[in-house]
């Protein structure tokens, strides 16, 4: 009897870990004794990341893009669709066309979703660079600005890629300062401090003091006033702007909470194992769980290993041992042309480096190898 294995969602949890699970598997897969399917809306894979580098005009949004044909082992089965129920107690998943498919073991990597539309006027007031529309018409905007003020706005919390509000404060100042811009940058966010790590707070702190960048915390946005160009807290504060750039806020997938699995599109998710609290024989990895983990593609990474050694250990009829250690990577640009990197994990508190050119370097090295990570090779 063939055991199916099913991912749901081609990002970067999803796409690793159907790899990886191919080349453990692969005896049983040529056997046909495995079956793996990953499932996604479409049929192109998107490196996130890059959106940051198209709003300075450093990127093409096209560099994000990659078919999943061309990234996928050829023993994976793709299938491209919109799913629009999860039933975990029968084991299916029905698609928007009628069609079921049915699974023993499911991962759920359907990531976060953005919604700005929960903050009157942040839709229309601010750009932002979280997705490949966005980036570009805040590209356009910033060549366009001849001065005035320019704030980032932390609008949500969780939101992906934590370190990109304050890669984008100081990659702006950096890079407004060196056309000679008239301009002055302000930064807000809805934690106690610029960031919600206290060493990657301590960090930013220091150069934004020396940069001159104003900052404002505990700054939960209420609305903005496009007409006034005003961002307007809850607790009744206000931020003038000339450009305003947001980290709107996030969801996760109705999918999720409609199946049981989660409140608020979260699935509910043990931290070690992976495992969905509230379902048998699902797991889930990456944006998609409720595990307090940074929204980063180094976490999706490491789960999707975790995942795909538990995978194969139930497959073989082993008792699966495998647990994820929490373990973060981010790198964090400290300008246009030097970066630094944190690194933690469950048991051990964020480092941050020295920022360097040799540094920034490496981050962009790493995105052009990504391709490499997305195949399961590094």
């Amino acid at each position: 009897m063939t055991t199916r294995l099913a991912v749901l969602g081609g990002g970067t949890g999803g796409t690793v870990l159907a790899n990886k699970l191919a080349a453990k598997l692969d005896t049983e897969i040529d056997a046909g004794d495995v079956e793996v399917t990953l499932i996604n809306e479409t049929a192109t894979h998107v490196y996130k990341p890059v959106w940051l580098y198209v709003a300075f005009g450093r990127a093409d949004p096209s560099e994000a893009r990659r078919p999943l044909d061309d990234l996928l082992d050829r023993r994976i089965r793709l299938r491209t669709g919109r799913i629009t129920d999860v039933d975990p107690s029968a084991k299916r998943l029905q698609f928007d066309d009628g069609d079921t498919l049915e699974y023993d073991y499911l991962t759920v990597a359907t990531g976060a979703r953005l919604v700005p539309d929960r903050i009157p006027g942040l839709a229309e007031g601010a750009h932002d660079f979280y997705s490949a529309d966005g980036a570009e018409r805040l590209r356009d905007a910033l060549a366009d600005f001849d001065g005035g003020r320019v704030v980032l706005t932390v609008a949500g919390m969780p939101h992906m890629c934590p370190a990109a509000p304050v890669e984008f404060t100081l990659m702006v100042e950096d890079w407004l300062r060196d056309r000679g811009v008239d301009a002055t940058v302000g930064y807000t966010a809805p934690t106690e401090r610029t960031h919600k790590l206290p060493p990657v707070a301590d960090w930013a702190d220091d150069r934004f003091e020396a940069r001159g960048v104003e900052s404002h915390t505990e700054f939960a946005v209420d609305h903005v006033d496009t007409d006034d160009r005003t961002l307007h807290a809850e607790d009744g504060r206000t931020v003038d702007y000339d450009l305003l750039v947001s980290i709107p806020p996030h969801a996760g997938v109705d999918l999720v909470a409609d199946a049981g699995l989660g409140d608020d599109g979260w699935v509910e998710t043990d931290p070690r194992t992976l495992a969905a609290v509230h379902a048998e024989d699902v797991y889930a990895i990456g944006d998609t769980t409720d595990i307090e983990r940074p929204m980063a593609g180094s976490v999706a990474h490491y789960q999707a290993g975790t995942v795909a050694d538990r995978l194969a250990a139930s497959v073989r009829g082993h008792t699966p041992t495998a647990t994820y250690d929490g373990k973060v990577l981010c790198f964090l640009e400290a300008g246009m042309d030097e970066a630094t990197f944190v690194s933690f994990d469950y048991d051990s508190m964020p480092v941050l480096r020295e920022e360097s050119r040799l540094v920034h370097w490496a981050k962009g090295a790493y995105n052009e190898a990504y391709w490499l990570t997305a195949r399961g090779l590094i």
